[in-house]
This record gives structure tokens, C-alpha cells and sequence, in this order.
């Protein structure tokens, strides 16, 4: 008969903990990554000719009348910082966070996700909390160095989440574990916008969102290293019968942490990898643009308060946040049929939260000053994006278990070059903050949406790549000319 310490064990299923651990970790890295973008609505005034300009330029929308009781309050802002500062201070994040991706998963692979991901939130809590001081102290340039830093720190957050899922979580089961992992980025964003927006007027100050953001991702931290562990043949906790079924499940993963040398030639010659790569910048383009710049279009041109546009700016990652759990569902089962390839399911859940949004972004800048129809488009489309959770975000766990660290890193840090252009461009084409300049920028991430995802759709794949094996084991089978085994820069699929 079992203990009931055994008992316990086989109750409680490791991979879940991980999974909600990671949930989490995704949640509080994202709601310090982009709690600025509302929080600088509070913080710096649009320049007072814009107003004024805006009638000129194009059309301009009445102050909204119509939430609730919201009271309307009219203060004179903080900090006298024109567009393209602001900008520049939105983007600053991922200049850091571009750096330290490829270090970030190349120590995952080596020594496990646990630490790798741990110390970089630990900074980014801090950095978050020191935000107010830094930004009425020392001003516009040391906020921008220290959001750098804050994006240096967040660098390692999906290449050692990636790693850890390889370790812990079964290709069957990766549409919704790996759904309910990633959607921690959407219940993050949703947390940055509504229960920023509520923090901020109910405490009539833009830094309390800092100071709770960053306490509670400390918090976090106490037991994101007591419960975690790299493998689950190191985990002191787990169920003989989870261990064994997991080793039996995911046999495609050497939990020989640092012992494996990257292929980094067959990787870069990878088409499967380049197709990944090039759908995830144009998918960075099109989340990074409305994350960043979604509040201060709601602001400054449909008018919303603070509270209304915390409230509304987060609808679109709440459904996001549903789609991509439902969809993760869906993978699963499409997935256990056997109908369908991996390859077939990662394209077609990736064209739908590359169309999508790209859509109703578009239809959202025809929208005039219909709230309604702007905020409804706005949601649908972004909605839509769900269905990369469980196609994008994991495909470098479909390509190489062994190196989805430095897989996802790779993929991360290219991508995300997006975040850095997108916002400082969006500064640039919208200097007097006017519908139709908005409606250029909405456009312009529609086609960028669109274009890479015709890319992915060409050279993407669903397969277990041939260099996924140690560099110095061979193959057995070394004839076999199947798509696992072929999928090579020169050959798309």
C-alpha cells in the first residue's frame, strides 16, 4: 500500500507546477515590461500645439462622456517629454532585451532554465521598483538606461521557459501546457492596462504601478526557486510514475545539461529556423506596436480617461488570453487524432494570428470616432493572436528539444529587434498624434503581419530537425531523405 507521502506525489504532477510557475513568470515579466505604456500617459503630456494641430491634420474626437460614473480629471502631467522621447523611452526596454536572449538561452541549455530565468526577474523586480526614483531624479535619459537594463534582465525569460518545458512537458501534451504557459504574456498585459489603470487613479499616482508590480515579482521569486527544478530526474518531489512516464515521453531531451555542443551551422542553415525567425518578427511587429502604442491612441485620439483606456486597452489580451487556451485545446486534440501533421497545425494556427490581427488593426483606423466599432476591432483581431500560443511559441520546442533554448533565443532576439524599431517609428509617423497618421502605422503592421506569415507558410515546420542529436553522435540511418531529415536552407517545405 503507498504512504500517504507517495500518495501526495502522485497527486501532485510536477510538470503542472512548472507550468503554473512558468504562467506566472510570463504574467509578472510582461506586467513589468509594459506597465510604462500606460503608466506614460500619466506621466508626460502630448505637446500642446498636438491638440491644436490635430484639428488641422486630420479628424479629432469629442472627450468621452460615456463609462460609467468615470470622473474626468484634468492635471497637469509630470514630465514635459515630447513623442519621439517617449518613444524612446518605450523602446529603450528591448535595446537591452535584444542583448542578452542568445547569452540567456545558451546558459539555459548549459545549466538548466531554473536560475537562468530566476535572476533575471530578480532584477527586472528591482529595476521596476526604482522606476519612479529614477525617473524624477535623474530624468528622460537615466529611465532610458534603466529600462535597458530591465530588458537586459529579461532577455533569458522564453529561452529558459522554453528549455524548461522541453525537460518537463510531452510533445501530446504541449498545446495546452505550453498554451497556459505563454498566455501568462496576455494575463500579464491585460494586469499592466486594467489593474494599472485602476492603481493609478484610485491612488492618483502613476508610480504605484511600479511599486506593486515590482514587489510582487519578488515575491514570486521565493517560491519560483524552492519549487523548480531542471529536470524532472533531479526533482526531489516528484512521483516515481510521473518520472517514469515523462522519461518514457520525452526521449528527444539529454538532461545532460552542459554537455552539448550547439550545431550552430545547422541551425543557421535551417530553413525550418528561418521561417520560425521571420514570422516571429512580423509577429513582434504587430504585438509590440499595439502593446506600446495602443494607449496612447486610445488617449490621444479616442479621448479615453485613464481608467476607461486601462479597461479597454486590456480587452484585446483577454481575449487573447481565452483563444489561446481554447486553441491549445484544440492542438491537443487535433494533435491526438493523427489526421493532421505538426507541420499541418503550427501553419495553420499561425496564418490565423497572423491574418487576424492584421484585419482588425485595419478595420479598427477606418473606425473613425465610433468607440465602439474601434475598441470591438481592436479586440477581435488582437484576439485572433491567440493562436500563436500553441503554434509560434513552441515550435522551437518541435524543432529541437535539445537546443530550445538557444533555439527560442535565437528566434527572441531577432524577433524582438520589432520592439525596438516599431515604437521609435511609431514616434516618427505620428508627430502630431492625428487618425490618419495612426491609421498609416495600423497599415503598416498589417502588411509586415501578413508578408512574414506568407514566409512561414513556405519554409516553416512542424518536424524534430536531424541536428537536434549531439553534435558528435551520428546517425544510424543516414538515407533516410523524408521531410524530418531534409529540411535545409536550400530546401523549402
Amino acid at each position: 500500500m503507498p504512504s500517504n507521502r507517495q500518495h501526495g506525489r502522485d497527486f501532485i504532477q510536477q510538470r503542472y507546477v512548472l507550468s503554473t510557475m512558468g504562467f506566472m513568470a510570463l504574467a509578472i515579466g510582461y506586467v513589468q515590461r509594459f506597465c510604462l505604456s500606460l503608466a506614460i500617459t500619466e506621466m508626460a503630456e502630448q505637446s500642446h500645439h498636438t491638440v491644436h494641430q490635430n484639428a488641422k491634420f486630420g479628424t479629432v474626437c469629442p472627450d468621452s462622456r460615456s463609462f460609467g460614473n468615470t470622473t474626468h480629471f484634468k492635471k497637469e502631467m509630470e514630465f514635459d517629454w515630447d513623442e519621439k522621447t517617449q518613444g524612446l523611452v518605450l523602446s529603450s526596454f528591448f535595446w537591452g532585451y535584444v542583448v542578452t536572449q542568445m547569452p540567456g538561452g545558451m546558459l539555459a541549455d548549459k545549466y538548466g532554465g531554473k536560475a537562468t530565468l530566476g535572476l533575471g526577474m530578480l532584477f527586472s523586480s528591482i529595476g521596476t521598483i526604482i522606476t519612479p526614483v529614477v525617473a524624477r531624479s535623474y530624468g528622460p535619459d537615466a529611465l532610458i538606461i534603466l529600462r535597458l537594463i530591465i530588458g537586459l534582465a529579461q532577455g533569458p525569460l522564453y529561452p529558459a521557459m522554453s528549455r524548461l518545458l522541453a525537460s518537463w512537458v510531452p510533445v501530446e501534451e504541449r498545446g495546452r501546457l505550453g498554451s497556459l504557459v505563454f498566455a501568462g504574456a496576455q494575463v500579464g498585459n491585460v494586469a499592466s492596462m486594467q489593474l494599472g489603470g485602476f492603481l493609478m487613479r484610485y491612488t492618483n499616482s502613476w508610480t504605484s504601478v511600479f511599486y506593486a508590480f515590482g514587489v510582487f515579482g519578488i515575491f514570486w521569486l521565493m517560491f519560483w526557486f524552492v519549487l523548480i527544478y531542471n529536470h524532472p530526474n533531479r526533482h526531489p518531489f516528484i512521483s516515481q510514475r510521473e518520472k517514469q512516464y515523462l522519461n518514457r515521453a520525452i526521449d528527444t531531451v539529454d538532461p545532460d545539461d552542459g554537455k552539448l555542443s550547439i550545431p550552430w551551422k545547422s541551425i543557421a542553415t535551417s530553413a525550418p529556423v528561418w521561417g520560425l525567425i521571420i514570422v516571429q518578427i512580423g509577429h513582434d511587429w504587430g504585438l509590440f506596436t499595439i502593446i506600446t502604442d495602443l494607449p496612447k491612441y486610445m488617449k490621444s485620439v479616442l479621448k479615453f480617461s485613464v481608467v476607461e483606456n486601462g479597461l479597454l486597452s486590456g480587452l484585446p489580451y483577454i481575449v487573447m488570453w481565452l483563444v489561446a487556451m481554447g486553441s491549445g485545446f484544440i492542438v491537443d486534440s487535433m494533435l491526438s487524432s493523427q489526421y493532421f501533421t505538426v507541420t499541418c497545425i503550427r501553419k495553420t494556427f499561425v496564418t490565423i494570428a497572423s491574418v487576424g490581427p492584421a484585419l482588425g488593426i485595419v478595420a479598427a483606423s477606418y473606425s473613425g470616432c465610433d468607440k465602439v466599432l474601434a475598441v470591438a476591432s481592436f479586440t477581435i483581431g488582437m484576439g485572433l493572436m491567440g493562436t500563436f500560443v500553441p503554434s509560434l511559441k513552441v515550435n522551437a520546442l518541435d524543432l529541437s528539444p535539445n537546443y530550445a533554448g538557444t533555439l527560442m533565443a535565437i528566434v527572441g532576439t531577432i524577433g524582438c529587434l520589432s520592439g525596438v524599431i516599431a515604437p521609435y517609428i511609431v514616434g516618427i509617423m505620428v508627430p502630431n498624434s492625428s487618425m490618419e497618421e495612426w491609421r498609416d502605422v495600423f497599415w503598416l503592421s498589417a502588411a509586415i503581419l501578413i508578408a512574414t506569415n506568407l514566409l512561414f507558410l513556405q519554409y516553416g515546420s512542424g518536424n524534430v530537425q536531424p541536428w537536434n542529436e549531439k553534435a558528435n553522435r551520428q546517425y544510424k540511418n543516414s538515407d533516410i531523405n523524408n521531410e524530418n531529415n531534409t529540411d535545409s536552407i536550400l530546401k523549402p517545405l
